[in-house]
């Protein structure tokens, strides 16, 4: 076994990036406080090919040194926007077709493998604190979740974002291989 040179591994994903059809995947950010964490779904979602991130509330935007130092460049890669108005970018997607999914624990909450995505998805995570707002639960479709066996009940936005990312990702492409 021999490791990729790093020239080796840029070149493989530039000739990636020019075939790669964008995922029907939107992700849509609700108050993320934390720069680093905003950083870290910039490059994850740049991984994953999504569509879109929104950037709504106090979720911060580049340019910031905190997202820089965790995106590695990600920022410049995906397409993002800010908003204020979640209500309107949510219900804008689902206006569009997509299907509104929450990553949170609420009493309808499934395990997100049990979610079979058909569709595009517009993917909603919340506050690290106090999750989704209230005033979006009417708007959603699916609310999925990632089961602990801890004594903590939830995983870090942004693990809990690649665990799901991936997985619809993976669901989407199988999907569109058929």
């Amino acid at each position: 076994m021999q490791k990729l040179t790093h020239k080796e591994l840029v070149e493989r994903q530039y000739h990636l990036r020019q075939s790669a059809a964008k995922l029907p995947l939107v992700v849509v950010l609700n108050n993320i406080r934390s720069l680093y964490n905003v950083g870290s779904i910039f490059r994850t979602a740049d991984g994953v090919g999504i569509e879109k991130l929104w950037l709504c509330g106090i979720t911060g935007h580049p340019p910031k040194p905190g997202i820089s130092k965790t995106a590695l460049g990600a920022e410049n890669a995906v397409e993002w926007e800010h908003s204020w108005d979640i209500l309107r970018v949510v219900r804008s997607y689902k206006e569009a077709g997509y299907r509104i999914v929450f990553l949170e624990q609420i009493k309808q909450s499934v395990s997100y493998q049990e979610f079979k995505p058909n569709g595009p998805v517009c993917l909603v995570l919340g506050n690290e604190i106090s999750g989704i707002s209230d005033e979006l639960l009417s708007l959603c479709d699916h609310a999925i979740e990632i089961e602990m066996d801890g004594l903590k009940n939830s995983l870090n936005v942004t693990v809990a974002f690649g665990v799901v990312a991936y997985y619809i990702r993976n669901r989407l492409k199988r999907k569109s291989q058929k």
